[in-house]
């Protein structure tokens, strides 16, 4: 398999299987599928969640950070929900469980990336002014998951439903899909005249 999926750090792993094992978590999250399977539930591919914080025609390089790690729970032969945790001053911690269509389309996209030639390690990347959620594919396979910034040659996965005239499940260098995001982005309005920069 040429995915190498990090593993995640043991805190993490702890937190969601506490969580699961908690019927008040359990309850009390927004997700119908998760409260009504019937048998056990298992977090698995762990994810390491990164935010594109800085992207535009300013000339400067793509910055990312690491958010969350995600895992999907799966039940028998599909996932069901996933489930977020978060970096605190104490370590990783739960967050918080959810269900909705990238969950699917993440599975979907792992799948379809088993076959591709290269070994990639799998991280998400959300792009927040796009309302877009991608599977990164990072060339540097032995990285550390927590960092690491877009190589040109890295592939980026857009997951559905992806942005309209961005084609879901599709794979793009990072060099030919940033110049479109970049496209897409309105630069916000620079600062008033008189006012700090």
């Amino acid at each position: 398999m040429p995915l190498h999926v990090p593993p995640a750090p043991a805190p993490a792993l702890r937190s969601v299987l506490t969580a699961l094992g908690s019927p008040t978590a359990v309850l009390e999250a927004r997700t119908p599928a998760l409260r009504s399977v019937q048998g056990p539930l298992s977090p698995e591919l762990p994810l390491p969640v990164h935010v594109l914080d800085r992207i535009g025609p300013s000339g400067l390089a793509p910055r990312t950070r690491l958010t969350a790690w995600r895992f999907l729970i799966r039940s028998s032969e599909r996932a069901v929900a996933a489930a977020d945790t978060m970096l605190t001053p104490d370590g990783w911690a739960f967050s918080h469980f959810f269900e909705g269509p990238y969950i699917a389309s993440t599975e979907l996209a792992l799948r379809q990336t088993e076959t591709v030639t290269p070994h990639y390690q799998p991280r998400l990347l959300s792009i927040p002014e796009l309302y877009m959620l991608t599977l990164w594919l990072h060339e540097d396979v032995e990285a550390d998951p927590s960092g690491g910034t877009l190589a040109p040659t890295d592939l980026l996965v857009p997951l559905a439903p992806a942005p309209p005239g961005i084609a879901a499940h599709h794979p793009h260098r990072v060099a030919d899909l940033l110049p479109v995001m970049t496209l897409r982005i309105t630069p916000g309005p620079g600062p008033l005249l008189g006012s700090p920069a």
